[in-house]
């Protein structure tokens, strides 16, 4: 701590005046607070709980020497004074060297003799803040923003390192903050900063530190998940960033935040890599958690590499999962083109992919290609080597945040990409009756620990086997029993190594199985279904027949002459002879129509039964 002298003038002002000297007294402001300049002159140095303010600057401290003057040019000195001055700054002079002198906020905050409880840093101390953050690519603008207590009358803004203050605003309505704008980011700029600001009651505490970081200056590290991007609602999950450059210090940024999510010390890898591993979680539904992290050095930790490529969390639920397909089949060859199609009956509007061991989740909006049922496509292009492998897909609604169930894995398999082309062969032999049991073999001459066994067009993946080494060949028995109509067809193997499961040998030649007896099913089949159809066109030709007889029996009237009453005018004779006339109709009328109704009683009672 440094004392000055306290002698008084011989004035009525409280305010400490020197005792003599050859320079004018005159009295000015120095931050604020009004002193007499030949009080300066009297100072005395000494530590504040063991700190010399001069240590390391080859000061002594001694009475009147420069390194006395430079030390009563600190602000803090005159704080002595604020117990016993006035504060207003009417008819006062500013000093411009009463600016905060060089070192001032490097050091811990000086006061001479007395400090009132007020300066012993009991004030609120202020806010600071920048936007859009502190993390800033080279050649950007960015505002530092400083929030304190309404009153103030200046805002200052300090950077760790600089020998004065690096600026000083007015504050803004309502009167209690102040921006300072920087057009163009540059390393020069890159550090710490604190703010503080000046009111009636005195100079605020100190802000605390806001690390300005400026990337770009170096090529960006890679960022992964572990064990993957995908992570279920409440998990945890670690973001790993990476770099081959030495870097020192890595910086995690999450997107839509101002400041950074975490810094870490790297730690150097077995492979020459040096990493940091962020710990995430537990993690909420979101609908975006997209990560970024940068390289830094410890020579200069707020100057830092360009970003990394973002990573993106996809936060999974519990409904219902979709189907994911492949139309060109479980296994691709170099060169075709592979579409993979995601869709569901819940009728989910977007769609995201996720391929193991990759970072980055494709998106898509999902389409209807019929009623009830939405698809998205998701084309992969020409097949090359790093396609292979498993897939999964999830689906999620436009007003949720949470995404679906997985799919059912997919494994998408390259073939071409081992030197070898395994035999096939079948026994008993390519024939087999239905019911029956067959083997197809699959072997190689070379080490292979995997055989798979394709039928082409099937939509199922692969039979997979180990194999055993049996007669001087790798080898895998792919036994079918019982064989059905649906093992018909035309099978290949080919050959893999556990190391790289998805990568293939060259397919074998192709072999097609044949089922016996399968063209005489298929006859049964066809006559079978024929019969039926014979039988229901019967069954409505009876239907359509008997409708039409009840119709022309409801509507038939009796077969009595309408002109009856004129043929009553005959002769006696004509009567008698149209009475028997009458009589022998009568005798005959019964008998037909007894057979009749039995006739159509037998063709359509069913039908007069079911409406009763």
């Amino acid at each position: 701590m440094a004392a000055c002298g306290s002698e008084k003038g011989d004035g009525t002002d409280s305010t400490p005046k020197p005792s003599g000297g050859t320079q004018p007294d005159k009295l000015v402001l120095i931050q604020g607070f009004p002193v007499w300049t030949s009080a300066l002159q009297n100072c005395e140095v000494v530590t504040l709980d063991g700190f010399n303010p001069l240590a390391g600057s080859g000061c002594s401290g001694t009475t009147g020497s420069k390194c006395t003057e430079y030390l009563c040019g600190l602000v803090v000195i005159v704080q002595l004074f604020v117990a016993n001055v006035s504060s207003a700054s009417a008819g006062f002079e500013s000093v411009v060297s009463g600016d905060v002198p060089p070192g001032r906020r490097q050091t811990p905050r000086l006061s001479v003799g007395v400090r009132t409880q007020v300066q012993a840093g009991t004030r609120p101390k202020p806010t600071i803040w920048a936007e859009p953050g502190s993390v800033i690519p080279w050649n950007s603008p960015v505002t530092i923003w400083c929030q304190g207590t309404l009153g103030a009358r200046e805002f200052r803004l300090d950077k760790e390192g600089s020998q004065s203050p690096w600026g000083r605003q007015p504050p803004l309505e309502p009167g209690d903050k102040a921006k300072f704008s920087i057009p163009h980011v540059t390393e020069g700029y890159a550090g710490r900063y604190h703010c503080y600001h000046y009111s009636s009651t005195g100079w605020s505490q100190d802000s605390d530190p806001l690390e300005l970081v400026m990337t770009g200056a170096y090529s960006k590290p890679s960022l992964s998940a572990l064990p993957s991007p995908v992570v279920t609602s409440g998990g945890n999950v670690t973001l790993r960033c990476g770099s081959w450059q030495g870097f020192d210090r890595f910086i995690l940024t999450k997107e839509g935040e101002d400041k950074p999510s975490g810094a870490l010390d790297a730690q150097p890898q077995p492979s020459g890599q040096t990493q940091a591993p962020f710990p995430v979680g537990p993690v909420p539904p979101s609908p975006r958690w997209t990560f970024r992290c940068y390289g830094c050095y410890r020579s200069k930790p707020q100057v830092c590499s360009a970003p990394s490529g973002p990573l993106e969390l996809l936060v999974s639920g519990v409904s219902g999962e979709p189907s994911l397909l492949s139309p060109q089949g479980p296994v691709v060859a170099l060169g075709q083109n592979l579409t993979l199609q995601c869709h569901s009956d819940v009728g989910y509007e977007r769609y995201a992919l996720f391929k193991e061991g990759e970072q980055d989740l494709p998106q898509r909006p999902g389409r209807q290609p019929q009623a009830g049922l939405s698809q998205a496509d998701f084309p992969r292009g020409l097949v090359i080597r790093s396609d292979g492998g498993r897939y999964r897909c999830y689906g999620r609604h436009n007003l949720s945040s949470k995404w679906s169930a997985p799919s059912d894995p997919l494994d998408i398999l390259v073939a071409g990409q081992l030197h070898d082309t395994p035999a096939l062969s079948v026994q008993p032999g390519p024939t087999v009756a239905l019911g029956e049991s067959v083997t197809l073999l699959c072997q190689s001459r070379l080490s292979r620990d995997t055989f798979l066994l394709s039928k082409e067009g099937a939509a199922h993946p692969p039979l997979r086997l180990r194999s055993k080494f049996q007669g001087g060949q790798y080898q895998a028995e792919f036994s079918l029993s019982p064989v059905t109509a649906a093992h018909r067809g035309t099978y290949r193997c080919y050959s893999s190594l556990s190391s790289d499961p998805y990568l293939l040998s060259f397919p074998s030649y192709p072999l097609e199985l044949l089922v016996s007896g399968f063209k005489s099913y298929l006859n049964v089949l066809i006559w079978v279904s024929a019969a039926f159809i014979v039988l229901l066109l019967l069954l409505l030709f009876l239907l359509i027949h008997c409708r039409h007889s009840r119709r022309r029996k409801s509507g038939a009237a009796d077969p009595e002459p309408k002109n009856r009453g004129l043929q009553s005018s005959s002769s006696p004779a004509a009567d008698a002879q149209d009475q028997n006339l009458y009589a022998a109709e009568n005798d005959t009328q019964p008998a037909e129509g007894v057979q009749l109704d039995h006739q159509e009683h037998g063709l359509c009672g069913w039908s007069q039964i079911s409406k009763r």
